[in-house]
């Protein structure tokens, strides 16, 4: 089994799939489409969140099924097809609907993103399995580094079209095109990534009599590790910076004009902040995983600290800049961390009750958007920056007891 190979088309997914993302990247785009449709400031906040909090209502049953399975790959195979699908038709829905109905063009919007997310939340358990059998250990940091570094490149060319597509075509057609675009994009990602040689697995766990036996089979692990109930928690708080980071994008609207080609500068300074981060950073820590998420965490606190005085785009560039560096080193150790503690015959059990508890952090966004509307900008970044260091020092926690 070459790691090589299977680098590569771990590369290639990230970097397609990255491309055809970019277009509805929540700190930027996403906002900009929900507010051409609504004015209000919590529908902001419910479409972040759908976009990736759908999988939370389906990764336990994934992993009921999951952890009985000697392979995975046909299962993510079926995934993939409807992540492409539900991709294209929001993009068709903007098109076809648009401005002459905006409600029902925000709806057909909400439960494309539902399904993207939701078809995401069997595709993370299989995703995750795959990677943990054909890499080793010592090479999932790097394989992982490198597929945020490609796609970061792609976001990065991507964020350039994007800006050129905004100025070229009047909104909402520009957004349509950017959507059905990039499906096709995306597939050639997804077929990548499926064609990996996935190992037959030996250890596998019987499936319980029924779902709700597994519920509390799941719930009993819960309470009996606590290395596993600490990690939840580092990782339920890191995903406090969705508080503000959807709104960040409508703060810079507010104070200066936002042009399409600031839009996709900041998209590509951001990318490049990623490219930065996993090429020269994240990727030298090595199997030092807990050390990578505390660096994260710092990166992320000192970025919304400034973006309490951003007034102009220079510093709007640093915040992205910042951004893209943290928010890759966060997610790689997130991953990382859960696969280094969950044993082999477990890892999908262990990986859904990670992902399910920390995926209500996923729809941070929506409670910001009450805070946003209610008691404005300095409070909500405030509120953020109180959960972040509370989930520093946790992390250190983590740190001192020595857990890995």
């Amino acid at each position: 089994m070459s790691y090589k190979i299977n680098n590569a088309k771990n590369a290639l997914h990230g970097f397609f799939l990255s491309i055809a993302t970019t277009v509805a990247e929540p700190s930027t785009i996403l906002p900009l489409i929900v507010h051409h449709f609504s004015s209000n400031l919590i529908l902001v906040g419910l479409f972040v969140s759908l976009l990736r909090g759908g999988a939370i209502v389906v990764q336990l049953f994934a992993a009921f099924y999951a952890q009985s399975y000697q392979q995975v790959m046909p299962y993510l195979r079926i995934v993939f097809f409807f992540r492409f699908f539900s991709w294209f038709m929001i993009g068709f829905a903007i098109f076809w609907v648009g401005d002459s109905n905006k409600t029902l063009t925000l709806w057909l919007i909400g439960i494309g993103l539902f399904f993207f997310s939701f078809s995401a939340g069997f595709g993370g358990i299989y995703f995750k399995e795959i990677i943990a059998k054909v890499f080793a250990p010592e090479q999932r940091g790097r394989t992982m580094a490198n597929k945020q570094f490609f796609s970061s490149l792609a976001a990065l060319l991507s964020g350039s079209v994007t800006g050129v597509i905004l100025e070229t075509f009047e909104a909402p057609m520009n957004y349509a095109y950017l959507f059905m675009i990039s499906a096709f994009l995306m597939l050639i990602g997804l077929f990548a990534f499926a064609t990996i040689d996935e190992p037959i697995k030996t250890n596998v766990t019987e499936k319980e009599e029924s779902f709700l036996l597994f519920i509390r089979n799941a719930y009993l692990l819960f309470k009996k590790d606590q290395r596993l109930r600490l990690q939840i928690a580092v990782s339920l708080l890191g995903y406090s910076f969705l508080l503000s980071l959807p709104f960040i994008i409508l703060k810079a609207k507010a104070t200066f004009e936002l042009t399409g080609w600031l839009v996709g500068g900041f998209i590509t300074i951001q990318m490049i902040g990623s490219m930065l981060g996993n090429l020269f950073l994240w990727k030298r820590f090595g199997e030092k995983y807990v050390k990578m998420m505390e660096s994260a965490y710092l990166l992320i606190i000192i970025t919304v600290f400034i973006a309490i005085f951003a007034d102009n785009p220079l510093t709007y560039g640093l915040i992205f800049l910042l951004f893209g560096v943290a928010v890759d080193g966060f997610r790689n150790a997130d991953m990382n961390l859960i696969l280094e503690i969950a044993p082999e015959a477990k890892r999908p059990i262990y990986v859904a009750i990670h992902s399910t508890l920390t995926s209500v952090g996923l729809f941070f966004s929506i409670p910001g958007g009450f805070i946003l509307q209610y008691f404005g900008y300095t409070v909500l970044y405030c509120a953020t920056l109180i959960l972040l260091i509370l989930g520093f020092f946790t992390t250190r926690k983590l740190k001192r007891l020595n857990v890995l």
